[in-house]
């Protein structure tokens, strides 16, 4: 089992669906990212949060397993802050307020245990800071970045210099073809790994997941969850699980990688849920098991 650094942002959310709305709850990349990867491996979290970050926080995700000693209270500042509405189909999202606060002048600075992780995730942050993540890491054997469509148009430059410097890349359906310039998703995963990942996974939500390595290409769908709460995060939780379940192994080949997708897949069913960690926290390793297991089946010819 290897250790894994997961560098992105922590944050407070309000979410509003049809049905409900919650204030100021943990929300961002990497607090995601983090709790869903924490289930399999020894996680190290980096970020940046303000003043109004209470300890309590931080022990939630120490209860965890999670390492903090890489999350900087930035003591003149607030958290970033994010609200959003929510379609009642809870597939189309609307962004009513954004404040950046503390992330717009991050800068890591990373303790040499952190930087010593062989497996890096660069959750969705600028591609600069995402660079600065690598350049202190002293021998990573495995980075997957994710990314998002502001990034693409605003710094798309950067992010192609970040893309040689990766072995995988995660981002939704969207960023895909507006990164790519493609409209068919297996011509989008061409094209992305021609700019330097090895390894591409293209999200679709609700009609699940797509990877492609090599000549191998695999399409999982979503784990058929009846009970859609919130599904803020979700995403950023199936790439944590992902990349958990691929430190907790002794190699990376093809066989291991599905597993880590399906794996992703059912751990990323139980943030929606729920709000924030809600679910999740109610939730145990046998628990996702079980979920595996029965998608195994379902998958089964």
């Amino acid at each position: 089992m290897a250790d894994l650094l997961i560098a992105g942002s922590f944050a407070f959310d309000t979410i509003n669906t049809q049905t409900a709305r919650r204030e100021r709850i943990l929300g961002g990349t990497g607090t995601h990212a983090s709790y869903g990867a924490s289930f399999f491996t020894k996680v190290f979290a980096s970020g940046i949060v303000g003043n109004d970050w209470l300890p309590e926080y931080s022990q939630a995700f120490i209860n965890h397993g999670i390492d903090v000693q890489n999350l900087e209270v930035k003591q003149d500042k607030k958290t970033s802050f994010w609200e959003a509405i929510y379609s009642k189909d809870m597939n189309q999202r609307d962004t009513l307020e954004f404040q950046a606060n503390v992330l717009a002048d991050y800068a890591p600075n990373l303790t040499a245990d952190a930087r010593a992780c062989p497996y890096l995730l660069l959750a969705n942050n600028p591609p600069a800071v995402q660079m600065e993540i690598i350049r202190q890491c002293t021998a990573p054997k495995f980075i997957m970045a994710d990314t998002m469509d502001f990034y693409i148009n605003s710094v798309k430059d950067e992010l192609l210099e970040l893309l040689k410097q990766i072995h995988a890349m995660i981002l939704n359906d969207g960023e895909a073809r507006l990164l790519s310039g493609k409209y068919d998703l297996f011509d989008a995963g061409d094209a992305i790994r021609a700019m330097g990942p090895e390894l591409v996974i293209i999200k679709k939500g609700e009609h699940g997941s797509i990877f492609m390595m090599g000549d191998d290409v695999c399409v999982f769908p979503a784990y058929p969850t009846r009970k859609v709460v919130d599904p803020t995060g979700a995403g950023d939780c199936f790439v944590g699980a992902l990349m958990g379940f691929l430190a907790s192994q002794e190699k990376l080949d093809f066989q291991i990688l599905k597993q880590a997708m399906m794996y992703a897949t059912v751990t990323a069913s139980f943030t929606i849920e729920g709000f924030s960690f809600d679910a999740l926290t109610n939730s145990t390793r046998a628990d996702i098991d079980a979920r595996y297991e029965h998608m195994r089946q379902m998958l089964r010819f």
